[in-house]
């Protein structure tokens, strides 16, 4: 980014030139006294007489006479800008070629192997030399979304590996050092990834050439897929253990109606009596109304005093209760939801992984079958590839269905999930809300689990921030959070401090975009 070329005056310009000029002609003369750096920018002026190039003669005088400030370098925000926008081009890119990688996988990579084997058995060159050319190109179009991936995940690491160092503490240092920790490793495994398709590219170019060692070659490729598949495999198995022993957590905390059955007794109790004080001072009034004493105005004054502090008594108690039940049902609602989100996680995962680990036996039976009898038939390694593509592409296609459902909902129903309130915006028409489901490089922002989210957080915040909540209440909620993995010891605070930033109106958004995430996460 260069020094912003500040204005002068007419006068001012053109004593500069006229100084130009004369150094220039000084040069010509065999004069020394223009430095080189000079002479060369003012020969380029002498040609150009514009100002900007004046203007580049005096930042070459300031650079030389050590002006910091006229480098011209990009400052480090611009640079985080550009590092930013670059990233956020490769995430869209990467997002347009998933729909092509996800064919590829479920379709054309199955059927590929299905006519290698029925080549193989009928030993027909031409087939042979068809199904390699699509499974080099169906490899190459997998390595291209693995290798964009790949570089998204390593720049967004790095990105909130330096925002967990800035937040030290808390659910800012929370979210991004998990986040830091999750893309690391889908950088490994997208390396690994990307090196299993090198190698399945150079399998099926091998069989094009009808090179001698495509035998070689195709056991490498077998050994590579069967170890990226079981590294896959094992992530989504620790997944399934995280989400299984958090919703193990959460289970634990029972239903809120019988957790809270105590507390709504007590504020039950306590309307009951505001009620009966309540009737108590009316019939006071009334008969005061019908005393016939001397100070008989005075005491009718008190006793509707009376009557009237008695009824606000029942009337915040009677409020009390009914706000104390909402948060039950809230309460309930959310720990169901959060359950709910933990088990369909385990079952996204049980079928990934699961696919995964098929199509890694599919690549140990490929590298035997290549290893001990070359490229002869081979029905069983065909079969598991197309057995474990299945189930990848199955949980592919319904996170895609549920996505586009979403984001369908967010603009064709924007007061579903609308945060209390605030006015929704105008819903979208049907073709409009259509076209927005369709924009799967789009995350939703207005969903329901933003709403738990939100619903969470008003529960679980301090008395600045959700004065109406119980004392009970509020610990059950931050019980659900700790439960969430959303607790002191994930955000490096001692439990008091923890506290604190739940009563931060400042921390808001960051907690509930954490909670947001933990939900969704295992």
């Amino acid at each position: 980014m260069s020094t912003p070329i500040h204005r002068t005056s007419t006068r001012q310009s053109a004593a500069v030139l006229a100084s130009a000029r004369r150094r220039e002609e000084g040069s010509r003369t065999g004069s020394t006294s223009a430095r080189p750096t000079e002479r060369a920018l003012l020969e380029m002026q002498s040609r150009a007489g514009n100002r900007a190039t004046t203007a580049m003669v005096q930042r070459a005088r300031d650079s030389e006479r050590g002006n910091a400030a006229a480098n011209g370098g990009a400052s480090p925000q611009a640079k985080k800008n550009y590092r930013d926008r670059i990233a956020a081009l490769l995430d869209r890119f990467k997002k347009n070629l998933e729909p092509v990688d996800t064919f590829v996988k479920g379709f054309q990579t199955p059927t590929n192997a299905a006519f290698t084997q029925q080549a193989a058995v009928a030993a027909n060159e031409s087939l042979k030399h068809s199904t390699a050319a699509s499974g080099t190109s169906a490899a190459s179009g997998n390595l291209l979304t693995e290798a964009a991936g790949t570089v998204v995940n390593g720049m967004d690491a790095y990105k909130n590996m330096k925002d967990a160092k800035k937040h030290e503490t808390g659910a800012d240092h929370h979210r991004a050092n998990r986040k830091a920790k999750t893309k690391g490793v889908d950088t490994v495994v997208g390396a690994a990834g990307s090196g299993s398709y090198s190698a399945a590219i150079a399998k099926e170019v091998t069989k094009i050439q009808k090179a001698a060692d495509a035998a070689v070659a195709s056991e490498a490729s077998g050994i590579a897929g069967a170890s990226v598949g079981t590294v896959k495999g094992i992530r989504s198995a620790f997944r399934i253990g995280r989400a299984a022993r958090k919703y193990q957590q959460i289970k634990e905390l029972g239903d809120p109606h019988l957790v809270q059955a105590g507390a709504l007794a007590r504020l039950n109790e306590s309307r009951e009596q505001a009620d009966w004080a309540a009737a108590q001072a009316y019939v006071a009034l009334d008969s005061y109304w019908k005393h016939e004493g001397p100070g008989r105005l005075e005491l009718v004054s008190e006793a509707i005093d009376a009557a009237w502090e008695a009824m606000a008594e029942a009337r915040d108690a009677g409020e009390t209760l009914r706000r104390a039940e909402n948060d039950v049902e809230k309460l309930s609602t959310v720990q169901q939801y959060a359950k709910k989100k933990q088990l369909t996680k385990i079952g996204k995962e049980a079928a990934g992984g699961g696919g995964e680990s098929v199509k890694a036996a599919a690549g140990v039976v490929t590298a035997v079958a290549a290893g001990t009898v070359g490229l002869a038939s081979n029905p069983v390694g065909w079969g598991l590839a197309g057995a474990g593509a299945g189930l990848v592409l199955g949980v592919t296609l319904y996170k895609a269905l549920r996505a586009a459902t979403k984001r369908y909902e967010e603009v064709h129903h924007p007061e579903r999930w609308a945060p209390q309130g605030e006015t929704p915006a105008e819903a979208a028409s049907r073709t409009q809300s259509l076209k927005h489901a369709l924009k799967f490089w789009k995350k939703v922002s207005k969903g329901e689990r933003q709403a738990m989210a939100r619903e969470i957080y008003a529960l679980a915040a301090g008395p600045d921030i959700s004065g109406h909540t119980t004392a009970e209440m509020r610990e059950s909620a931050r019980s659900l959070l700790i439960a969430l993995k959303s607790g002191p010891a994930q955000h490096k605070l001692e439990p008091d401090a923890w506290a604190e930033t739940l009563n931060d109106p400042a921390k808001t958004s960051g907690w509930i975009a954490e909670i947001a995430e933990q939900l969704a996460s295992g």
